[in-house]
């Protein structure tokens, strides 16, 4: 797939990511990732694959902003964004980002509809507006009859498309997912796959996502390959 200079949705300059452990003669310096430097590009779909324990989440929470590196930068269209206050960064987050995880994260007791709803809430969209665009992306992620729901009633497949369908609502330039059918069966696991690459095809949105499925892997434009802190490979 060709890109054009000006296509570059995020910028990864230099980036590196050090945790402290604990030691019985003191604190010592592990590291997750080592001066990494990677362009990411609008509308792509990128894999995230490597051995357990090399950086992959690390490198997914540090482009959606939930974790800051120690070294590096990181700019979206040429906006180095942990230059913003707390307060800019998290509505620029709420706003830009769609996150979608292993476990689904929805509000119990909650109906499908109220749990998609809550992005636009923290950012005070009107609630006729919300309510249609949340009844909107459910209808198209298939649950249509389902969006009075409770969480807990619907199946793990259901949860897990009512998690995209929030992580959608507000049209985010970019979805990250990390490990996203990691708990679903097969048959699940196999229909938010190919969902996942329908929506990033239809919204035009860039889509980046840490697996160890080699069946979802495959079927992204990019696949990244993390070792020993480092971006080793990236095949098209």
């Amino acid at each position: 797939m060709s890109r054009k200079e000006d296509s570059s949705l995020i910028s990864l300059k230099g980036i590196s990511r050090i945790f402290k452990s604990g030691a019985i003669n003191g604190a010592v310096d592990i590291e997750i990732l080592k001066n990494v430097d990677f362009e990411i590009y609008k509308g792509e779909s990128i894999a995230v694959v490597g051995a357990s324990g090399t950086g992959k989440s690390t490198l997914l929470h540090i482009v959606g902003t939930l974790d800051r590196p120690n070294q590096g930068e990181l700019f979206f269209e040429k906006q180095n964004l942990f230059a913003l206050s707390q307060e800019k960064l998290a509505s620029f987050r709420n706003s830009k980002i769609g996150f979608v995880f292993q476990f689904h994260h929805l509000l119990q007791g909650f109906s499908a509809i109220e749990n998609v709803m809550v992005p636009g809430m923290i950012s005070s969209i009107s609630r006729k507006k919300i309510v249609m665009d949340s009844e909107a992306i459910l209808e198209r992620v298939g649950l249509k009859h389902r969006i009075h729901h409770r969480a807990e009633d619907l199946s793990g497949g259901e949860q897990q498309r009512v998690a995209l369908a929030r992580a959608l609502v507000m049209k985010p330039d970019i979805l990250l997912a990390d490990e996203p059918t990691g708990n679903l069966d097969k048959q699940n696991s196999s229909q938010v796959h190919h969902l996942l690459v329908e929506l990033n095809r239809e919204l035009g949105m860039t889509l980046m996502v840490v697996t160890h499925n080699s069946e979802l892997a495959a079927l992204m434009d990019k696949r990244v390959t993390i070792q020993d802190c480092k971006i080793v490979g990236v095949t098209s």
